[in-house]
């Protein structure tokens, strides 16, 4: 413009960018100069596309498409998506009886959870929410062990102290449940940093809910795995609730792997109800994860099928 002086002028007509090494001030790398106001509705760019290997009437959409594992590891996962509804059934109505004071179903989620189960590493270090029973099954943890939990009896390995479906186990690298939504996730930026300094050729896979991204916790912990370059896969559960709030009232972007482009991270977007789609993302994100040491935002897109647990009526909503 009239109003810049020759150099700017001349400088403007270039292609070059924002960087810590032509501009003092800003760190921002990439960035081209422009010469109006630029605006972007971020709520309406395009949407992030769904990975799938099985459309709705369960028909592989790819006519090439071959099994990733063997028959028999197919049957094992599908025997354990069935255990996960069968556990569900029994102890939602021991809940119901008074037998136990607290229950939460996977109802709908058993593909998501069992699926991404199978694509990691037993040196894998898994944090979770509360809704991942067919990870926890897929993984090795004792059915017993959970009926133990879930009643809080003497053989409970934290004996009591737990509310029923806070399971862990040390052996198996898998962090105790812990009630309050999102406390998970600094814990697992934290120890994916660990992960990184010592050098192991594994990485952390935390687990969390639609509703649990709303929380001041997830954004501390996206930017902290981002900016130390964690080896970190974000294991997002996006059920379409966050107990009665339903996503569209939650946020106006496009779901949770856009937000990645705010932090720098790749993501992925799944569904999350094609148990190979699920596996075959996660498998390849950790490979990434682990291969560059750089965090993963994964959005597995799937419907909780029961109530958000037995505290909760999902038919008045």
């Amino acid at each position: 413009s009239a109003s810049c002086s020759p150099s700017i002028s001349r400088l403007s007509h270039r292609s070059f960018c924002v960087t810590g090494v032509n501009s003092p001030y800003f760190q921002i790398e990439h960035a081209p100069w422009s010469t109006e106001p630029v605006f972007r509705d971020t709520a309406r760019t395009e949407a992030f596309p769904v990975f799938r290997c099985l459309d709705w009437d369960g028909n592989t959409v790819d006519p090439n498409f071959t099994l990733p594992f063997s028959e028999e590891e197919l049957i094992e996962m599908y025997k354990n998506m069935n255990m996960v509804q069968s556990f569900d059934e029994t102890f939602y109505r021991l809940a119901r009886a008074g037998y136990i004071s607290f229950y939460m179903q996977n109802n709908g989620e058993e593909g998501l959870q069992v699926g991404s189960a199978k694509a990691w590493k037993p040196e894998d270090v898994l944090f979770f929410q509360y809704r991942e029973l067919g990870t926890f099954i897929q993984r090795g943890f004792p059915l017993q062990q959970c009926a133990d939990v879930c009643f809080s009896n003497d053989n409970d390995f934290a004996k009591g102290r737990q509310m029923p479906v806070h399971y862990g186990s040390k052996e198996l690298n898998c962090v105790t449940i812990s009630s309050t939504l999102a406390t998970q996730m600094p814990q697992a930026s934290g120890a994916a940093y660990a992960l990184k300094r010592s050098g192991q050729k594994a990485c952390v896979v935390c687990y969390f809910g639609d509703g649990a991204a709303s929380e001041g916790d997830a954004h501390v912990a996206f930017n902290f795995s981002a900016t130390t370059e964690a080896p970190i896969v974000w294991m997002c559960r996006n059920n379409g609730y966050a107990i009665s709030t339903p996503t569209v009232d939650q946020y106006r972007g496009d779901g949770i792997a856009a937000r990645a482009y705010g932090y720098g991270m790749y993501a992925s977007r799944f569904d999350g109800n094609d148990v190979f789609a699920s596996y075959l993302a996660c498998k390849r994100a950790r490979e990434i994860c682990i291969d560059e040491q750089r965090p993963i935002m994964m959005e597995g897109m799937t419907y909780r099928g029961s109530h958000h647990s037995t505290s909760d009526d999902s038919k008045t909503y």
